[in-house]
């Protein structure tokens, strides 16, 4: 059902609006990089692309200010992530309108990520007060045995356009509290979203009074992604992207010896089990494909469902499809916004056509719609497509709504067909069954590295560690003990007996 979306001129004064609120000079904009709004393919400004030297000198500086933020006080270092905290909350709005003319986000989901950052905040101020080490045992009288945290250093951060704030201040915030300098290059998608993130941060820190370069951000092209994934006086690269990134990002950081924090393809899967209530996994499968417009690393790819009740499933599916709002995201009914671009239009259109080719139906969907009105923007209806199995275009991860539905038998199948893809981000079990929840979530269950019962594959809150398995990365992020990412390990021993026994009852001298 599509509906008519914002007219060009309207988009451009929301955003200049929003960005002048969040403290941003306009009359300092201007360059070679067009930040486009994918509501109507429109140029929005123009912005500055960082140098060779321009990066180089940016974590030159963040490397300055990291020798003496590493020295201030954890809970003090909280102080900042706190103030940027109460920044994001009074400009909320302001930067969930940047988000929404950029990624397209419906305005709800465009809160909801600038919420994430806010919650991330708290988690990360708590933090400050907890990172916490070891005391153990030592076999040798009057020695104490421990493990301590240390800073690591400058944080480089690689974000994508689907998530443009919410996951790079994941990564922000307990970088700042572990005392840890950041250097963000964002999707050259989403940069006015960063530009906003940045100066409120930026904000935080005068008002603080913390170094000014303890975070530089890098509006810049892929090789000056390169170059900060290349540079040796950066610690870890915290890079969010597809799984083709990842194979060019983790070798080139290995290579030097760095850290790599990699968040990469989903390619999710929801099984519906003969005893699951349809009309709750109705809601999760809907929000789970089509949320943020199948554009999530969490959204749902694929539907195993129990032969028992498919049909009725499907039906509900197709029939809900049928309701979605397809358009302006700042209208309070609109559901689907655009996907990002062209390129992702395309991949949607052949992934469609490869599915017919190996034997799948299309259901609903796929077409795309508003052409007319705005040539220059892509909005497509969500697809379901019943495919006999899941070999094919279903072992791929595309980033576009398309929902492919398989069926099973046992359980066993069920687990084989959710676990049968390279990729192992987020999965769900839909069941009333307490076995079959509990033999998802056992070791030889879900492979992923989230498994949910009874909700679909979105919607992670922040109090748990976000990230996946295979090639997904195997990296964690945001909550519970993903501050260590950040931080580097020591084990030290204190001799306090005035002799000095060796470890192991070795003799020598």
């Amino acid at each position: 059902m599509p509906q008519s979306t914002l007219p060009g001129s309207a988009v451009t004064t929301a955003v200049e609006t929003a960005l002048e609120a969040c403290g941003v000079d306009l009359a300092t904009l201007g360059g070679s990089h067009e930040a486009r709004s994918c509501l109507n393919g429109e140029v929005l400004v123009t912005l500055p692309l960082a140098t060779e030297a321009d990066i180089s000198a940016a974590i030159g500086e963040a490397h300055e200010a990291y020798l003496a933020w590493r020295d201030v006080p954890a809970p003090v270092r909280g102080n900042l992530v706190k103030r940027w905290a109460e920044l994001l909350q009074l400009h909320k709005a302001d930067l969930a309108t940047i988000v929404t003319a950029e990624a397209g986000k419906v305005t709800s989901e465009a809160l909801g990520e600038v919420q994430e950052m806010i919650d991330i905040c708290d988690f990360a101020v708590g933090q400050s007060r907890q990172l916490y080490g070891k005391t153990m045992p030592s076999e040798r009288p009057g020695h104490r045995l421990m493990e301590t945290w240390h800073p690591l250093g400058v944080v480089g951060v690689i974000s994508a356009f689907n998530f443009p704030v919410a996951v790079y201040s994941w990564n922000t915030a307990l970088a700042l509290i572990c005392g840890d300098t950041v250097v963000w290059k964002p999707s050259e998608m989403t940069t006015l979203s960063a530009l906003a993130a940045h100066t409120l941060l930026a904000r935080a820190v005068a008002d603080v009074g913390a170094p000014t370069n303890v975070h530089k951000l890098l509006i810049a092209d892929r090789a000056g992604g390169e170059q900060l994934v290349d540079d040796p006086r950066v610690a870890l690269i915290s890079a969010t992207g597809s799984v083709r990134m990842g194979r060019e990002v983790g070798p080139r950081v290995a290579q030097r010896f760095g850290r790599a924090l990699l968040e990469l393809g989903g390619n999710n899967a929801a099984i519906v089990t003969a005893s699951a209530d349809l009309d709750l996994a109705l809601r999760g499968i809907v929000f789970a494909a089509v949320g943020t417009a199948g554009q999530r690393c969490t959204s749902m790819r694929r539907l195993i469902v129990h032969e028992s009740v498919v049909g009725a499933l499907t039906e509900k599916l197709v029939a809900a499809y049928g309701t979605l709002r397809i358009g302006s995201p700042v209208a309070a009914d609109t559901l689907v916004g655009p996907i990002i671009n062209k390129a992702s239009f395309d991949a949607m259109q052949a992934a469609l056509a490869a599915a017919v080719e190996q034997g799948g139906t299309v259901l609903c969907g796929g077409t795309r719609v508003l052409e007319d009105e705005f040539p220059g923007a892509y909005y497509v209806e969500p697809a379901i497509v019943s495919m006999p199995g899941q070999t094919g275009i279903v072992q791929h991860e595309t980033f576009a709504p398309i929902l492919y539905v398989m069926t099973y038998t046992t359980l066993d199948q069920a687990l084989a067909l959710q676990n049968g893809v390279p990729q192992g981000l987020s999965s769900a079990i839909f069941t009333n069954d307490l076995i079959e929840a509990e033999h998802f979530l056992s070791v030889g269950g879900s492979d992923c590295g989230i498994a949910n019962v009874n909700i679909g594959t979105s919607g992670a809150e922040i109090g748990g560690a976000f990230g996946g398995e295979k090639e997904t990365g195997g990296g964690r992020e945001s909550g519970s003990d993903s501050w260590k990412a950040y931080m580097r390990q020591a084990t030290n021993t204190v001799n306090y007996s005035g002799l000095l026994p060796l470890a192991q009852g070795v003799k020598f001298l």
